[in-house]
């Protein structure tokens, strides 16, 4: 009597639990699987360190049931972002993808204010960009092979300390590329160009000796920032120098000249200007940098050498 009344029991109980799931916990779950959500989806495809802007996604009606945490569901969370991977059309925009800030591998190009100039020129040859050795960082000298069609190769003035801000291949990759062959082979991306910091005048020159001649590019200096910034700030004061002379210039040429018979002051000083020229002429400040303070460079065997390096304007060390 007791099993029987045990089995009426247990009978009740999962008839109990049989329609408390028939008409409670299924309709709940099928609630939840067709609700629905509105998120943020990839219209147009996204370059990582790419400002995304409206034009690049749409908000769209999806089901909500298992869908991750971390999709973003408003725009504004979205648009004047950067995009920290790449994304392709229909693709989900996840929280991580996003970010305030550009991507780092091109974030130089957004530290640009408007006084100066980025602009790239072309390796010729696996020698001029320094046999793929050069960094960003690096501090050049351009080096001009027949410049201006006068048969000369020289460096000019103007390129005599060069920033390097970024050295990139043939794909677009500014760090080294290791390509692996079918054959199980390692092959390394050479760089193709190298990205320069200059000023306008600087852009201009780079310009034309892309189109019209063949640049090597020298290293001068590699090392800490603060001596690098000494080889740039001597570089800005000669370009300083050179605009004010060229202004001057500019300033006789419109005056018209009216003749007038020299004074006796005036035949003493151009005598006085004559032999002292060449003396006023701009040149570049000779930059001396201490070994013991490049530790970027300094060797262990060298450590106690008291030695200083004299860079000149034409980049040879003395």
């Amino acid at each position: 009597m007791k099993f029987l009344k045990n089995r009426t029991v247990l009978g009740v109980v999962c008839i109990a639990l049989a329609l408390i799931i028939c008409f409670a916990i299924t309709p709940l779950f099928n609630a939840s699987k067709s609700s629905t959500m509105k998120i943020i989806r990839i219209k147009n495809d996204v370059k990582i360190g790419q400002e995304i802007t409206s034009k690049d996604i749409e908000v769209v009606e999806v089901g909500a049931y298992n869908m991750p945490s971390e999709v973003l569901q408003k725009s504004e969370d979205v648009v004047g972002k950067y995009a920290a991977a790449e994304m392709i059309k229909g693709e989900y925009v996840l929280s991580a993808k996003v970010s305030d800030t550009p991507a780092s591998e091109n974030g130089y190009l957004y530290g640009l204010t408007g006084e100066k100039r980025a602009i790239s020129i072309t390796i010729p040859s696996f020698a001029g960009g320094l046999s793929g050795k050069l960094i960003s960082g690096d501090i050049v000298s351009i080096i001009a092979v027949d410049y201006k069609e006068k048969g000369e190769t020289l460096v000019p003035d103007e390129l005599q300390y060069v920033e390097v801000i970024a050295v990139t291949d043939k794909k677009g990759n500014d760090d080294e590329t290791v390509t692996v062959k079918p054959d199980g082979e390692e092959e390394t991306e050479l760089p193709e160009t190298v990205t320069l910091l200059v000023t306008p005048e600087q852009a201009n020159i780079l310009a034309e000796l892309e189109a019209e001649g063949e640049i090597h590019v020298a290293l001068v200096y590699r090392g800490t920032a603060e001596n690098a910034q000494k080889f740039i700030s001597a570089q800005e004061k000669y370009l300083e120098e050179l605009a004010l002379k060229n202004e001057k210039e500019n300033e006789n040429t419109d005056k018209p000249e009216v003749p007038q018979k020299p004074t006796q002051s005036e035949i003493a000083e151009d005598k006085n200007s004559a032999g002292n020229s060449g003396e006023n002429n701009s040149e570049i400040d000779k930059i001396i940098i201490d070994p013991e303070n490049n530790s970027d460079t300094q060797s262990e065997n060298n450590s106690d050498d008291n030695s200083e390096t004299e860079v000149t304007s034409s980049g040879e060390s003395v």
